[in-house]
């Protein structure tokens, strides 16, 4: 499976737990750590963990094994690398905090249905 469908999977996965605002960005061009960030955030501690459920059971559904998750049941960023992609789950605090989207500005944002 390429890493453009583990994407769309992924993406799937957020939207079915009503995810807030899902952004792709591929940084395949920029960086060798993975071709695309997957980013998103929940509105509460119950809604993160459903989410990187969903994302997991999805992928791993898809026969694509998660390499490392970062953030435990209380995590409010929690990080998820299957090698192409990373999906990162936040509160929306933690996300604008953080700021990933500008800190990886010189990728290209993708709209997570244009995959």
């Amino acid at each position: 499976m390429d890493s453009r469908e583990m994407a769309k999977l992924a993406c799937a996965a957020l939207e079915d737990k009503k995810a807030g605002d899902v952004r792709v960005i591929d940084i395949s061009e920029i960086s060798v750590i993975a071709d695309y960030f997957i980013i998103a955030d929940g509105e509460n501690q119950n809604q993160l963990e459903a989410m990187r459920d969903a994302v997991d059971e999805s992928l791993y559904k898809a026969g694509v094994h998660v390499k490392q998750v970062e953030g435990n049941h209380k995590s409010t960023w929690i990080l998820m690398d299957y090698g192409d992609i990373i999906v990162h789950i936040f509160s929306k605090e933690d996300r604008f905090f953080y700021d990933l989207e500008r800190i990886w500005r010189d990728g290209k944002v993708i709209e997570a249905k244009e995959l």
